[in-house]
């Protein structure tokens, strides 16, 4: 068993406390390091902040040692666009570095930047350089000094990116020497202006005036007018012109005011505008408008008079102003539209005073009366002056001029020309009795005029001269025309007796009768009578047929009137003898088409039912034929019933429209609602229809139109069609209406190998005591003309 050490209690105390020290140390110790590394981390913290501050400042610094070595940020490189940092100021121009395409700074301003750093590391001064960079249109501004002593020796520099601040100046530069262009400008604008112009300052003060100020105020120079504060004119209004001038700049709104000046010794009224310019003072000028004025009163003295003399016209008269309001109305203008004064006095707008136009019913009818309106009020827009002529219930009619003003107002005219209408629609009715009374007369007629040319003929005496339409165009003189004719008469050398008849009339305006003989054997009486206008009438008249060749002739007549007859009963005995033979062919051919005889190819059955078509064709044919032969032997039966004519024509149309359709041609119809009944024959009045239109259609050509136009009044009904197609000259139409026409061979689709459809119409349409008529000019189409009484005489048979 070991002993046990004891120890003093002084020394163990001592060693206790020695312990308590060594711990007390060692937690010091460590409190204190960890201290020193909270503080590390806090400064490494705020370097690192201050780094990402110093890399986002818009500005990138450097510093140059005393050796001239650089120490920089690499952004460096990048601001001055070379591939790596600049080490020398040289380097910072592209000099000695390797690989270098182009970049930095340039040359110059490295020199001048190394010269400006060596000056600050001598006298420890700033300083700042422009630099541009080589290439490119952006410049930095470089600012330096003397680097602090925790930095170390040498100059930090910082570089700015100047550009944008730089194109700036460049712009306010050209702007500002714009405005001065501009202002310089003005300014001679203003010295040039004929008329006197000034501006006032701040204090109202003038303080510039151009050279028509000056002269007006008969002043030396313009600073000897502003230094003495010479006034255009001594007040306006009874006010001052500084005092007119305060109203306009503290009511901020322009000012105008006519005054009486004088000015060499003349009086003239001037007048005076004074502009505000907000802080800057007003502006002014001024207007001689002493010619104005004088015009001014010359055109209202102008316009009294032209009002004196509207109100003595016959003619109404209303001038609207540029607002559209009326301004001045004549009487007969109050008198044509039953208008009062006192309505007129209150000056009513443009389309007031059309409605009660409208009211007192003296306006023309318009089923769109604010679409009409609309249309009379563009009138004020019109460049030119707009004519119209209006009837006006009443049978009135007035011719309008509408004549736009140039101030925007409009002025109209109102002319009565009824009575005028009225003998021009007598006149012409005059003149188309006499032309076609000339045109209907037995006799042939010329009228020459008192030069002795060709004035009016009619078509029998072109024809018995043999005139063409060229001799006739231009007014044969009757000395051509002896020329023209000496050889259509017998005795070629009294040609010369038409020029001294034409002269007998006409000059010494004795009249003449007598005979002549034509080289073809006619012979005619002819006269010659001064007119009262001083043209002479040429008549002739045929009397070449005797008593004897009247007696031959009638002879014939009732010759041929037999033969018709004969070959009428013939070709009824024919017609009837036609249909024994058709009735079996088409029996026949619907035993077949019907499969009765087995059933047939498909060739054949279209061979059938093109025999069955052609049957119905022909059958039809000799229909018509047997309806022909029994109108003109007087034994065409019709029945007597109430026939609803709208629907029979319906109808009609519709059963035509797939043929007009074919072609293809336009088909249209016009029949009057509520047409009513025709008492007559339903299924004639049926062919009636269908042959019309049947007619038309087939002579119509393709893209061509046919019309149908039916209306009727409580006697008759009216039945039109017509056509465009080629038309019929003089021969074709006299025979169109035969019992037996010729066959017409020049046709290539076989559509008019008869031609019985107009004959047999014409004979339907008197067996309903009706009358047919055709007008057809070649080249202009056909028209058929049809009246048909409502009711009509007991019959039987046409």
């Amino acid at each position: 068993m070991s002993q046990m050490i004891q120890l003093d209690p002084v020394a163990a105390l001592m060693l206790a406390i020695i312990v308590a020290l060594w711990v007390a140390a060692a937690v010091a110790s460590i409190i204190m390091g960890l201290r020193r590394d909270v503080i590390a981390k806090t400064r490494a913290r705020d370097i690192e902040r201050q780094g990402a501050l110093l890399a986002s400042a818009p500005a990138v610094p450097f510093r140059v040692g005393l050796d001239g070595r650089i120490g920089a940020d690499p952004r460096l490189a990048h601001w001055l666009g070379l591939p790596a940092p600049p080490t020398t100021i040289d380097e910072m121009a592209g000099q000695g570095m390797a690989g270098q395409d182009g970049g930095g700074i340039s040359v110059v301003d490295a020199e001048g930047l190394a010269a400006d750093i060596a000056a600050a590391n001598q006298a420890g001064r700033a300083f700042e350089r422009v630099l541009r960079l080589a290439g490119t249109d952006r410049v930095l501004l470089a600012r330096g000094r003397p680097s602090p002593p925790a930095i170390g020796d040498g100059v930090i520099v910082w570089l700015f990116d100047n550009s944008e601040a730089e194109r700036a100046i460049t712009r306010l530069s050209a702007e500002g020497q714009a405005v001065s262009d501009a202002l310089d400008s003005c300014l001679a604008l203003i010295e040039a202006a004929p008329f006197p112009m000034w501006h006032r300052g701040p204090d109202l003060k003038l303080a510039l005036v151009n050279s028509a100020y000056v002269a007006a105020v008969e002043g030396e120079s313009a600073e000897e007018v502003v230094t003495g504060g010479v006034e255009l004119v001594d007040s306006a209004d009874g006010r001052t012109p500084r005092a007119t001038a305060l109203a306009a700049r503290d009511s901020g709104r322009i000012k105008t005011h006519v005054v009486p000046v004088t000015l060499g010794g003349q009086r003239r009224t001037m007048r005076i505008v004074d502009v505000p310019m907000g802080e800057h003072g007003v502006a002014g000028y001024a207007f001689d408008i002493q010619d104005l004025e004088q015009t001014r009163g010359e055109l209202g003295r102008f316009q009294e008079a032209q009002r004196e003399l509207f109100d003595r016209l016959s003619a109404g008269v209303a001038q609207f102003g540029p607002d559209r309001s009326l301004i001045f109305c004549n009487q007969p203008f109050l008198q044509f539209f039953s208008l009062l004064p006192e309505w007129m006095s209150d000056h009513p707008e443009f389309d007031r005073v059309l409605e009660r136009m409208r009211e007192t019913q003296r306006l023309p009818e318009a089923r769109d009366f604010p679409g009409w309106k609309a249309d009379r009020r563009a009138w004020f827009n019109a460049v030119d002056a707009v004519e119209e002529n209006w009837t006006i219930p009443g049978g009135q009619h007035l011719r309008v001029v509408a004549q736009p003003l140039p101030n925007g107002g409009l002025l109209l005219f109102f002319e009565d020309r009824t009575e005028q209408v009225q003998l021009s629609s007598a006149r012409d009715t005059l003149l188309r009795v006499r032309a076609a009374t000339f045109e209907n007369l037995f006799e042939a007629i010329g009228v020459f005029a008192s030069d002795g040319r060709l004035h009016i003929w009619n078509q029998s005496f072109r024809d018995i001269w043999g005139l063409s339409d060229a001799d006739l165009a231009q007014n044969l003189r009757v000395d051509a025309m002896v020329e023209l004719v000496a050889a259509k008469l017998a005795d070629p050398s009294r040609a010369q007796l038409l020029r001294d008849l034409v002269r007998i009339a006409t000059v010494d305006r004795q009249a003449r009768t007598g005979r002549m003989a034509l080289a073809d054997g006619r012979y005619f009486d002819f006269a010659v009578v001064p007119l009262p206008d001083g043209n002479a009438l040429f008549t002739l008249l045929d009397i070449t047929a005797s008593r004897g060749i009247e007696e031959a002739l009638r002879g014939r007549a009732d010759a041929l009137e037999e033969a018709d007859k004969l070959k009428t009963a013939f070709v009824a005995n024919m017609s009837y003898e036609l249909r024994v033979p058709l009735t079996s062919i088409a029996g026949f051919a619907e035993l077949l088409d019907g499969g009765y005889a087995g059933e047939m190819p498909p060739i054949a059955q279209e061979y059938v039912k093109a025999i069955l078509a052609s049957v119905g064709r022909l059958g039809s044919l000799v229909e018509d034929v047997l309806d022909l032969t029994q109108g003109a032997a007087g034994n065409l039966p019709l029945s007597e019933e109430q026939v609803d004519m709208g629907a029979l024509l319906t109808g009609a149309v519709a059963a035509a429209r797939p043929a007009a359709e074919g072609k293809p041609l336009q088909l249209l119809v016009d029949v009057e609602p509520g047409l009513g009944e025709i008492r007559g024959d339903p299924r004639r009045l049926r062919q009636i229809a269908d042959h019309l239109l049947n007619n038309a259609i087939t002579y119509t050509p393709p893209q061509g139109r046919v019309t149908i136009r039916v209306h009727g009044d409580d006697d008759m009904i009216v039945w039109v069609v017509s056509d465009t197609g080629p038309g019929m000259d003089a021969a074709q139409r006299a025979g169109i209406f035969d019992a037996y026409p010729r066959i017409d061979a020049s046709n290539d689709e076989g559509k008019q190998l008869i031609g019985i459809g107009l004959p047999l119409t014409r004979q339907l349409v008197e067996a309903h005591g009706g009358s047919i008529a055709l007008e057809s000019e070649p080249g202009r189409g056909t028209t058929v003309t049809i009246h048909l009484p409502r009711r009509h005489g007991e019959h039987g048979h046409a």
